[in-house]
């Protein structure tokens, strides 16, 4: 017997907003939305295609009614593929993201960041070919 890591879930006041934001950040499409969820990825999940290996996992966005209050225990790491680490920081500043101090000093070669919700996310080293 096994599992499958299928979905990442974000508790959240507006779904389609920040499904909205991580869909840019990530060239996701909306694959799913209710009343309450919006669920976003880089593929259709089929039980078949889930079955047979292990896929990339979806986002899922869930209405609740409260807010973030502490600092995440869990969350995403994103690497750019055709830019520097400061480039991609620059273009999800200007989808609505924020810089953040978690603690992390000066001297790192990542950049801490948090959606439009507050949730933090931290930008990594570029994975674009060197030129």
């Amino acid at each position: 017997m096994t599992s499958r890591f299928t979905e990442l879930t974000v508790d959240c006041h507006d779904p389609e907003r920040l499904a909205a934001f991580w869909c840019e950040v990530l060239d996701f499409k909306v694959i799913d939305r209710s009343e309450d969820k919006v669920e976003i990825g880089s593929w259709v999940p089929t039980v078949e295609d889930i079955r047979a290996r292990q896929m990339p996992p979806t986002l899922q966005f869930i209405r609740v009614p409260e807010g973030k209050t502490i600092k995440n225990r869990l969350h995403l790491d994103v690497s750019p593929i055709d830019g520097s680490t400061q480039d991609e920081v620059t273009r999800v500043l200007g989808l609505g993201a924020t810089k953040v101090d978690v603690g992390q000093g000066p001297d790192r070669n990542w950049v801490v960041m948090a959606d439009p919700e507050g949730n933090e996310f931290c930008v990594l080293r570029t994975l674009a070919p060197e030129s």
